[in-house]
């Protein structure tokens, strides 16, 4: 059985992470995303991709948000934060998108990164708890995924923060793939198995 402080522990960063979260999301809006949306869809009209990078747990977000993204209509790639910087820019092309994440926006690894992607050509999103930050100025663009608190023990390992930056890219992924217009037929066809893969009765 949890010790009661590990119980009062994990009540007090759910109540956190409820209210950090609910208060992020009060001051988003379908506006909030057409920048960078508009800079994804150009670069998409010219032939151009879309790549997702971080460092460390934001890493992990980019993993599962290049897959997200890529299953609703929008091809994404997974650019490793630090590997960007010894050879994985060759998966760039001039003119493409990258999306940088980082809390703080002050990452060394992750600037470094960016400096590369710009250098290679492409244009950046910034999502960041920071606009004001190094990467929130460098980039052409800034989504904001800030909260006051990381919640739990210590309040410094990323936790609302995650949930923050995961809400403000899945948005994202929302307004692209309501840009795209997929129907169910299209969907389930990058979904072959599974529950996703089977066409609902109202969608057939």
């Amino acid at each position: 059985m949890l010790q009661k402080e590990s119980r009062q522990a994990v009540d007090l960063f759910l109540a956190s992470a409820k209210k950090e979260f609910s208060d992020f999301a009060d001051k988003l809006g379908g506006g909030t995303y057409e920048k960078a949306a508009e800079m994804i869809l150009d670069a998409q009209r010219n032939g151009n991709r879309l790549h997702i990078t971080g460092i460390g747990k934001p890493g992990h977000v980019s993993a599962y948000m290049a897959s997200l993204l890529s299953s609703t209509g929008n091809p994404c790639y997974f650019l490793h934060g630090t590997e960007a910087v010894h050879g994985s820019c060759g998966q760039l092309v001039a003119g493409d998108v990258v999306i940088c994440i980082s809390n703080s926006g002050e990452t060394a690894e992750l600037k470094a990164t960016a400096i590369a992607v710009r250098n290679n050509g492409c244009k950046l999103i910034a999502v960041t708890g920071n606009p004001q930050s190094w990467l929130g100025t460098y980039c052409d663009a800034c989504l904001y995924a800030g909260v006051k608190e990381e919640g739990g023990p210590l309040n410094r390992a990323p936790r609302n923060s995650i949930l923050a930056e995961l809400l403000t890219l899945q948005a994202l992924s929302v307004a692209l793939q309501a840009e795209r217009g997929w129907n169910p037929e299209q969907y389930v066809r990058c979904h072959p198995g599974g529950k996703l893969g089977q066409l609902k009765e109202n969608e057939k």
